[in-house]
Order: C-alpha cells, then sequence, then structure tokens
C-alpha cells in the first residue's frame, strides 16, 4: 500500500536512516576528538543530534547543537567553514562510495521540548491532563 503514495508522503528509507546515523556517528566523533584544525571550532563542544539525507544521499544536514544551547550563530559558522575538512574526515571514516555535500542547521528540538514543558506546567493544562473538572 505503501508504494502507491507520492514520492513527497512517504518517511525517509532505511537507506537514508542507516547513512544519516552512519554520518551524524562520525561527525560527533571527529569533532570530539578535535580532528579538525580550526582553534575556534574545536574549542567549542558541539552535539550533532540527527542527520538527514536527502533520497538521492548527494546531501547531508546535521541538526546541531552546542553545549549549553550558547553560540549558536559562531557555531554552524565555524562548522560552515570547515565543511571541507569535515567532508574529507567522513570520506576517510565511512566507506560510502560518494560523500555527501554537508549542511549545518541548529536543532530547536531542545526549545521545543522547554516549551513543552511550561505548557504542561500551566494550572489549566495540569487540570486537563489530571481529568479534574
Amino acid at each position: 500500500m505503501a508504494k502507491n503514495r507520492p514520492p513527497h508522503d512517504r518517511g525517509p528509507s532505511q537507506r537514508q536512516l542507516r547513512v544519516g546515523e552512519l554520518i551524524r556517528r562520525t561527525l560527533s566523533d571527529v569533532l570530539n576528538q578535535g580532528d579538525i584544525h580550526d582553534p575556534d571550532l574545536n574549542r567549542l563542544s558541539i552535539t550533532v543530534s540527527e542527520v538527514r539525507t536527502s533520497p538521492d544521499l548527494k546531501i547531508a544536514t546535521a541538526y546541531v547543537l552546542p553545549l549549553g544551547g550558547g553560540n549558536r550563530e559562531e557555531a554552524i559558522q565555524c562548522l560552515a567553514r570547515n565543511k571541507g575538512e569535515l567532508k574529507r574526515a567522513l570520506s576517510k571514516q565511512t566507506e560510502l562510495k560518494f560523500t555527501p555535500d554537508l549542511r549545518f542547521l541548529i536543532d530547536e528540538t531542545f526549545d521545543r521540548l522547554d516549551e513543552t514543558r511550561e505548557l504542561f506546567a500551566r494550572e489549566e493544562v495540569r487540570r486537563d491532563v489530571d481529568g479534574e473538572t
């Protein structure tokens, strides 16, 4: 049944998920080891929470967040500036036939999590969730 849906309605394929996770782990290792020759990047502690790949695996978008959530723009700029070196490190450490072009975005998941906690902490929401009248 899922094969009859248009391509834009489907989620990522197993291959996209596997490659995304491989890239996520490898990028995390490279950033944690400080293998990139940029002192600005090496002084930042950056979490790579997710990597999504395009269906043709030519583009990989890494969702990142600096430790503590600060210096977001600086982290994106440092990563973008060192994109070529990060791509080379990926190609050396993975067995991918082609290394995808890297894009970096701030992971907004943690911000949404805080908003959700605040919402559930509100009295009228707690009352509704607890089933009180």
